[in-house]
């Protein structure tokens, strides 16, 4: 018997306080650490925003990490997730930045 895993997609949006580094490169090595695949980016506000796909255990751990750990020099205020569906199959490939 083969099982299926579900899979979810969320929206993140990390607000943070950052010195002199780029978060979202943290971000990513994450993602690709948990084998999720998507997308981050910084906003010209200092936020975190991205499209997180990919086992629904994966995607809930990364939610913790965006909510509790995030970069070494940055200091979380918040995290929310929005959008978050049960997909049956991953929407995009790879874990990326974008600029």
């Amino acid at each position: 018997i083969q099982t299926v895993l579900s899979c979810y997609s969320v929206n993140p949006h990390q607000f943070q306080e950052t010195q002199f580094v780029t978060p979202q490169q943290y971000t990513e090595k994450e993602g690709l650490r948990l084998g999720l695949v998507g997308w981050v980016k910084n906003t010209y506000s200092g936020t975190v925003v991205g499209q997180v796909q990919g086992p629904a255990d994966m995607v809930e751990e990364m939610k913790v990490w965006l909510s509790k750990e995030g970069s070494p020099t940055s200091r979380i205020t918040r995290a929310s997730f929005s959008n978050q569906r049960t997909i049956d199959k991953l929407e995009l490939s790879g874990f990326k930045t974008r600029f």
